[in-house]
């Protein structure tokens, strides 16, 4: 797909870290942007530089999505692209014991449900009414109306200990991207997904130097943290490589994660 003013993208998770680079990228490329984020301080002003739109969304919320994509379309038009970049993390053991009074304790189930909602449900949401948007679109090249790209993370395949919803509903992702790509196969919608490894984002930001130190020590190589536009770089080929279709490619210096 040829990115110029003609297209125009949706990222959710687009106000900060991955989302903001990947919304860089493409506004440099002419493509109109819409942000998809609750962080309205950071989102507007980005927006505003891009160029684009900033929309509110609440990825749990139908409602929430339902407005942002009508928003969004009304200001840029349908979109071709959906870049989900929107997620959150937690650790928590399976089951454990306090070590200061010994009570045996497990996983909260609300915090479990809630990693969930937001990055594998909230994806699948907005893949789901974006996929069926872009249907109204005239097929380009190969017949191609749009494309998706998810993002994962390495936890997908090697979680850590306390990653049990994180990795799990990275897994998701990963899982459900070949079931999607042949749902739509007729239609003329690509999706792929990307397992991104340790990366320069706000939260690694707010870490000691130190702690950060030792996770770019952990990378074989290249022996540091991955940069944002790095991740937007391969966004930018996963679009415009017409044939990758239905993939999941890790993107993370070749590191395996340790168990903890």
């Amino acid at each position: 797909m040829k990115l110029d003013s003609s297209v125009s993208a949706v990222i959710t998770g687009g106000a900060s870290g991955l989302g903001a680079a990947v919304a860089r990228r493409l506004a440099a490329q002419g493509v109109r942007v819409a942000l998809f984020d609750l962080n309205k301080d950071a989102g507007e002003p980005l927006a505003d530089e891009l160029g684009g739109i900033f929309c509110q969304v609440d990825v749990t919320s139908e409602e929430s999505v339902d407005a942002g994509f009508e928003k969004a379309r009304a200001a840029i038009g349908q979109e071709r692209l959906l870049i989900n970049c929107a997620g959150i993390g937690n650790a928590f053991k399976t089951a454990s014991r306090d070590k200061k009074t010994g009570e045996a304790k497990h996983f909260p189930i609300a915090e479990f449900e809630k990693v969930l909602q937001i990055n594998l449900i909230g994806s699948f949401r907005c893949n789901a009414k974006s996929a069926q948007g872009m249907l109204s679109l005239e097929p380009g090249v190969d017949g191609e109306r749009g494309a998706m790209i998810n993002t994962a993370s390495v936890a997908a395949q090697d979680g850590q200990m306390g990653q049990a919803a994180y990795a799990a509903s990275k897994a998701g992702l990963v899982g459900m991207t070949l079931p999607i790509a042949r749902d739509l196969m007729g239609d003329g919608i690509r999706i792929n997904t990307i397992m991104p490894g340790i990366f320069e984002t706000p939260l690694m930001a707010g870490l000691p130097d130190q702690v950060k130190d030792a996770l770019a020590a952990s990378v074989p190589f290249p022996k540091r943290l991955g940069q944002p536009d790095e991740f937007a770089a391969l966004v930018e080929a996963l679009i415009d490589n017409g044939y990758m279709n239905g993939e999941s490619v890790r993107l993370d210096g070749a590191i395996r994660m340790a168990p903890r």
